[in-house]
């Protein structure tokens, strides 16, 4: 099975990456967790992404706030999906971080979910490994089925109670 790569900028992000390790968990996914700046060391993030592929890796999660650059450094070099976490910073609440990781130039994608949005980050990996897993797309959809059921029966609660 294709591990995924979790790398966040700074060990401060750690309470927003550590979010998506419960869903790998879950869901069985082997990962790696590390701490690369695209700012501070550069060369380390480059190295990662070029030998991710060849290590095993099925996706990369980066997690970053601010300036946001490590989701699209690391996805310049490589080819494997990166899915960005902006991170809410004390600073324009995060969107300064969402617009660096959602605005990459064409040919360079990065896939970005919601500010501190780790678990539906986890989630996007495990499904783009499951592409290529059986085992994981009938767990995902075992999870949708539940999901759904959790609803509906929320609703019928509300309206038993409500709608006379």
């Amino acid at each position: 099975m294709k591990k995924v790569a979790v790398i966040m900028g700074s060990d401060s992000d750690l309470p927003v990456v550590e979010k998506a390790f419960s869903v790998l968990e879950e869901y069985g996914i082997p990962y790696e967790v590390h701490v690369y700046s695209a700012h501070r060391t550069p060369v380390e993030a480059r190295t990662f992404a070029q030998n991710a592929a060849d290590e095993g890796f099925g996706a990369i999660i980066a997690a970053a706030g601010k300036a946001a650059h490590l989701a699209g450094s690391l996805a310049a070099n490589t080819v494997l999906p990166v899915i960005g976490i902006p991170v809410k910073s004390s600073t324009l609440d995060g969107l300064d971080a969402l617009l660096s990781t959602v605005q990459m130039p064409a040919g360079i994608p990065v896939a970005t979910v919601a500010i501190d949005g780790a678990q539906n980050a986890a989630l996007l990996a495990v499904q783009i490994l499951a592409t290529s897993d059986t085992r994981l797309m009938d767990k995902l959809l075992d999870a949708r089925r539940s999901a759904t059921e959790k609803v509906l029966k929320k609703d019928a609660e509300i309206a038993a109670k409500y709608n006379k």
